[in-house]
This record gives structure tokens, C-alpha cells and sequence, in this order.
């Protein structure tokens, strides 16, 4: 395989913490593998504004152009959330990346580890046996559409907006991942509602004579997330636009036990980008209690879609499980039953997974 040009943006708050290990993961595999993997560093969220003025600076971006895959850590800060006046801010650096490399498809597993279903907030008979793939949109819906606030400051608008191509393109990477799956899936919308939802529905309907193979679904948002948590064992492939796909992804965290346990891939033609889905938490920053796995699980991701190294991207994941039955844990997916001795922080559990790896070459 030829040189893979990795660009790590590490953003905000526990975001250095999580790639540093995620980094490491990818050196480790790349000795046992052969492989050889090239890094570059960049700004992006509160910490470039901080350096810039600029959530993504021009550097960033064409650092990014030329990458073949990008780690990424979170952004964000508490004194945006506390301040909503504010008009820089650190999303707007994520949101104008994803636009600018056209990544389009965002993926998220819902991995359920057996080792972990007691650190769900869900009953465990419930949970056995999940296995989802999100499929979220990225370029488009009221993330994108125009705002507006009037002058006496009083009334606010955010348009929900959605082309016919945005949504084509999207279900046909859903529809050939569900072909690769369990054949079935189940696209997310309000179409009772929204005009956007109903354009969403009549397209997907359409996409769907394309794959006569795969069962498809059709389910309103509020529904969806009432039998996301009641019987997530029914879904396979979900469909679903930017702001649902936001929203039924963060509560599909509770299914995996943590958000520290999920990793997302955003991709369009090109480049993919590749990350945990958490966000910054400066509230743990700098104290050695992040969890690091959804960034090696996102390393994995990184692996197979990215650089369609299947067996590599396995043995992470299996890296990962093997820890996991060892007892091993970070404080955020620990529960009453575990060993106390074996909840680690950040860099111990980052340790742990790179001597599995080590192991994996020398069995």
C-alpha cells in the first residue's frame, strides 16, 4: 500500500488526549502491519480562534485537501454555550470543513460490546444483539439553511432546506451498506409535518426501487427515538437527516453504554474524516479520565473506509473487545460490579489497548 497522509486536528477541550492515543494506535498497526503512515498536525474550533480569530483557518483546510484521512478530536467551549451572542464560534469550523471536502455521510456503529451491557442505563435482554448503522446527512437540513433574527431581536428563523441530490446520494451509500448487512432499512423522517421530511420520503422511495433486495422502513422521528431505546434490536440500517441523525445518534450512545465508546466516520468522494462522537468536555480536560476508545474505535473506522485495510481495522476493534474482557475500564462506562483496580484514565487504558497490539504481532 502506498504512503497514507494522515492529518490529525486534535480541536478542543479532551480532544489532544483522545487523538494522541488514536495516533499511537495507527503507528502501532502501521509496524505491525508494514504500512507506512506520514502525520501532520492543524487548528480547527475554539483553540484556532483563540490562535487566529478563525474556527478553520486557510491552513487548516488545505492541509486537509491534501490528507488521505483526517483524525479529529471535538471542539466546542463553555464560554460559546454560556454566551450565544457570540458570533465566532467553534462549531462553525466543523460545520464549514464538512461542506468544504464535501463529506456528505456521516456513519456512525452503534458497537455494543457483551463486556459493556451493564454500563447501559438500558436493561441488558433489551440491548443484546444491537448492532446499527447509522447513516446521517451532513451538508444539508437547518445546519446549513439561511438564519435569520429580527431587528428587535424577538423572532429567529432557521430554514430546514434539502435537495433532491443531497438526499440521492446519501440513501445509495445506505442502501449498499444495508446489502452488506442484514438487507433491511429503515429511513427516518417527519414527512406528517415537514415539507423537507416529504421530499425526504418521496426520494427515498424512489432510491429504494434501486435495491428491491432490502426491506425498507419508513418512520417518524418521534417514533423512531421511542423504539430506538424500546427494541434497538429491530434496526439495521437508519437513514436519517442532519438534525434527527444528531439527535437519535447521542441517544443511541446510552445503547453502547458511553459516548466515550462511539466512533463516526464523515465521508463524501474524497477524503473522509474520522471521529469519537463526544464532545469536549473541558470539564474533564487535563485530569486524565477521557476515554480514549471511541478515538482508536474511529482509528478502526479509519482503517476500513478509508483505507480499505479490513483486517487491520479488525484487529483494533478486537484489540478494544479483548481489553474490555479483561476487566479493563475508563470511570465513564465503569459500574458497581467492576474491579475498582482496573478503572483506568486516558493514558493507562491507551497503554493497555497498544500492549494488546503488541501481543496480536507476536502471537
Amino acid at each position: 500500500m502506498a504512503t497514507k497522509h494522515i492529518l490529525i486536528i486534535p480541536g478542543d477541550g479532551i480532544g489532544p488526549e483522545v487523538t494522541t492515543w488514536g495516533k499511537a494506535v495507527l503507528e502501532q498497526i502501521a509496524a505491525n502491519f508494514g504500512h507506512e503512515f506520514t502525520f501532520n498536525h492543524a487548528l480547527m474550533g475554539h483553540a484556532a480562534i483563540e490562535a487566529t480569530g478563525n474556527p478553520l483557518p486557510n491552513e487548516t483546510l488545505e492541509k486537509a485537501r491534501k490528507s488521505d484521512a483526517i483524525l479529529f478530536g471535538a471542539v466546542g467551549h463553555a464560554k460559546y454555550d454560556n454566551d450565544p451572542s457570540l458570533k465566532v464560534r467553534p462549531e462553525q469550523g466543523l460545520l464549514k470543513i464538512r461542506k468544504e471536502l464535501g463529506l456528505y455521510a456521516n456513519l456512525r456503529p452503534i458497537l455494543l460490546f457483551d463486556e459493556l451491557l451493564d454500563a447501559s442505563s438500558l436493561k441488558p435482554e433489551i440491548l443484546k444483539g444491537t448492532d446499527i448503522l447509522f447513516f446521517r446527512e451532513l451538508t444539508g437540513d437547518v445546519y446549513f439553511g439561511e438564519k435569520t433574527r429580527s431587528e428587535d431581536r424577538n423572532t429567529a428563523s432557521d430554514l430546514m432546506i434539502y435537495h433532491r441530490y443531497e438526499i440521492e446520494r446519501i440513501a445509495r451509500k445506505a442502501y449498499k451498506a444495508a446489502r452488506l448487512r442484514r438487507h433491511k432499512l429503515c429511513s427516518v423522517d417527519k414527512a406528517n409535518v415537514l415539507e423537507s421530511s416529504r421530499l425526504w420520503r418521496e426520494t427515498v422511495q424512489e432510491i429504494a426501487k434501486e435495491y428491491p433486495d432490502v426491506e425498507t422502513e419508513h418512520m417518524f422521528i418521534d417514533n423512531a427515538a421511542m423504539q430506538l431505546v424500546k427494541n434497538p434490536k429491530k434496526f439495521d440500517v437508519v437513514l436519517t437527516a442532519n438534525l434527527f441523525g444528531d439527535i437519535l445518534t447521542d441517544e443511541a450512545s446510552q445503547i453502547a453504554g458511553s459516548m466515550g465508546m462511539l466512533a463516526s466516520a464523515s465521508v463524501g468522494d474524497g477524503t473522509g474524516f474520522f471521529e469519537p462522537i463526544h464532545g469536549s468536555a473541558h470539564d474533564i480536560t487535563g485530569k486524565n479520565l477521557a476515554n480514549p476508545l471511541a478515538s482508536i474505535l474511529s482509528v478502526a473506522l479509519m482503517l476500513e473506509i478509508g483505507f480499505g485495510l479490513k483486517e487491520e481495522a479488525k484487529t483494533v476493534t478486537q484489540a478494544v473487545e479483548q481489553i474490555l474482557k479483561k476487566g479493563y475500564r475508563t470511570s465513564d462506562i465503569a459500574n458497581s460490579k467492576d474491579d475498582v483496580t482496573k478503572v483506568l484514565g486516558t493514558e493507562q487504558i491507551g497503554q493497555k489497548i497498544l500492549e494488546q497490539l503488541q501481543q496480536t504481532v507476536s502471537i
